[in-house]
C-alpha cells in the first residue's frame, strides 16, 4: 500500500565538483588535494540553493530524510528542517553513499533527490541496483564537473521545479540514461563512454538536460577548417587580443586545422596565432586578463566577431574589449557554460563580458538543442544571459547564426 506522506531522501557528495575551477578532470580521490589548493564547496551550496527554491515553491506534506552532516542536515536552509537523519560521514566515500541509500531504503523514500555529479549517480545506482529498487526515482543537482547523465536538472532552480511538479502529480516518470565514463581515459584526454544502467526520473524536457549526445555528421571537415580559417583571421586582424579556447572535441579539432596543439579536455589561451598559456585554472585565467593590457576589440571584420566587448553589459560583466571566450555547446544538452569548464567561472566570464562570449558549433549540433543553457553557478549572471535572449554561435567560415538562451 502506498504511503500517505511522500518521503524525499536528501543525499549530498560534499567533494563533488571540487576540482573543475582547478582544471581538474573530475574530483574523484582528489578532495583532499583541491581543498589544499583553495577549492571551496560547490555541491553542497549547490543543494541549499536548490532546497530554498522548493522551500519558496512549496512542497506540499512532503517529509525530507538526510545524512547528518556534511552529507546532509549542513545544507538544509535554517527554515527547512529534515524530518529524519541517518549518520553522515566526514570525509565521505562511494560506500557512505551506499550505505545511506540502504538506510533511506529501510526507512522508505519516495524519491531521492542528490546532488553530486556523474560518479555519485553511478554509487546511488549500484546500490539501488543491488537492493532491487531501481524503480525509485532520482533528481540530480549538477554539482560535478562534468553531468552526463540524463537525471540531472538544468539548474539548481530547475530541479526544485521538477520536484515540485513531480509532487503535484503533473510530471510522469520517464526513464533516462546513465552514463559509465572511463575516468582514466578521460584525464587523458579519451571520450570513452557506455551505457551503465536506466533509471527513473522526473520526465521534463523543460527542466531536465537529458544524457549528452555524440553528434557526428557524414562530413564536416569543410565547415570546421572554414570556422577555424575565420579564427585564424581574426587573430591575425587582432594580435593583441586573448582568445580563452573551451574544452570539446569541435574546438579541439579547430586548433589542429590552425596547427595549435591545443589541451584535449581542458581550457587554453592563445594570442597572435599561438598558445600562450595551456590546461588553465581560474586563477591563472584571471591573473592572465588582469595582466593584458590587450586592444579594444577591434574593428569586427572578421565576420562580426571581433567587435568591441561590452557594449550590452551592465556593471563589471561589459567587460572591456581585450578578449573572447570561445565555447562549443555539448551536444544535445545545449549547455554552454556550467559543463567540463567551470575554469570559465563567473569572475572570468564578467571580466571578458557576456559580449566576448562566441559559440562555436556545426549546424548538426546546433540541430540536437533547442536553445543554450547557462549555469554558471551565479543566478545573476545567468539572468543577465537570459535577458540577452540570444548568443552568436560561429557556424561555418564568416557564417554567424543568433541562437536563443534558455529562459528556465
Amino acid at each position: 500500500m502506498a504511503r500517505s506522506v511522500v518521503t524525499i531522501g536528501v543525499l549530498v557528495n560534499p567533494d563533488a565538483g571540487l576540482g573543475g575551477r582547478l582544471g581538474f578532470k573530475g574530483s574523484d580521490g582528489r578532495a583532499e588535494e583541491a581543498r589544499n589548493a583553495g577549492a571551496e564547496d560547490r555541491s553542497g551550496p549547490r543543494m541549499t540553493a536548490t532546497l530554498e527554491h522548493l522551500e519558496n515553491l512549496g512542497f506540499g506534506d512532503a517529509e525530507f530524510i538526510t545524512c547528518e552532516g556534511r552529507m546532509g542536515s549542513d545544507w538544509f536552509p535554517e527554515s527547512l528542517t529534515p524530518t529524519n537523519s541517518i549518520p553522515g560521514a566526514d570525509p565521505s566515500s562511494a560506500t557512505d553513499t551506499a550505505n545511506a541509500i540502504g538506510e533511506f531504503l529501510k526507512i522508505g523514500v519516495d524519491l531521492i533527490l542528490y546532488s553530486g555529479g556523474d560518479g555519485t549517480t553511478r554509487d546511488i545506482v549500484a546500490a539501488l541496483t543491488t537492493a532491487d529498487q531501481t524503480e525509485i526515482p532520482l533528481v540530480g543537482v549538477p554539482a560535478g564537473v562534468k553531468m552526463h547523465s540524463g537525471c540531472f536538472a538544468a539548474n539548481t532552480n530547475a530541479a526544485a521545479e521538477v520536484v515540485h511538479a513531480w509532487l503535484l502529480g503533473d510530471l510522469l516518470l520517464g526513464t533516462t540514461e546513465v552514463m559509465d565514463l572511463d575516468e582514466d581515459a578521460y584525464r587523458a584526454g579519451e571520450w570513452k563512454v557506455r551505457l551503465f544502467a536506466e533509471v527513473k526520473t522526473p520526465s521534463s524536457p523543460r527542466w531536465m538536460q537529458g544524457s549528452k549526445t555524440r553528434v557526428e555528421a557524414a562530413d564536416e571537415s569543410d565547415l570546421l577548417e572554414g570556422m577555424a580559417r575565420h579564427l585564424g583571421e581574426m587573430m591575425e586582424e587582432e594580435p593583441e587580443l586573448l582568445i580563452i579556447w573551451g574544452s570539446g572535441g569541435t574546438l579541439r579539432t579547430m586548433a589542429a586545422e590552425l596547427g595549435l596543439a591545443k589541451t584535449v579536455l581542458g581550457i587554453d589561451v592563445m594570442q597572435g596565432g599561438k598558445i600562450v598559456a595551456s590546461d588553465v585554472t581560474e586563477k591563472s585565467l584571471l591573473e592572465l586578463l588582469d595582466g593584458h593590457t590587450g586592444g579594444t576589440g577591434g574593428t569586427g571584420s572578421a565576420g562580426g566577431i571581433g567587435g568591441t566587448v561590452g557594449t550590452g553589459g551592465t556593471g563589471e560583466t561589459g567587460g572591456t574589449g581585450e578578449a573572447r571566450i570561445l565555447l562549443s555547446p555539448m551536444g544535445g544538452q545545449g549547455f554552454l557554460i556550467g559543463r567540463g569548464n567551470l575554469q570559465i567561472s563567473p569572475a572570468v566570464i564578467r571580466r571578458v563580458g557576456i559580449d566576448g562570449v562566441l559559440g562555436i558549433g556545426t549546424p548538426a549540433k546546433l540541430l540536437t538543442m533547442r536553445a543554450l543553457r547557462i549555469d554558471s553557478g551565479d543566478e545573476a549572471l545567468d539572468e543577465e544571459f537570459k535577458l540577452k535572449k540570444y548568443l552568436k554561435v560561429l557556424q561555418g567560415y564568416r557564417t554567424t547564426r543568433l541562437v536563443k538562451v534558455a529562459q528556465d
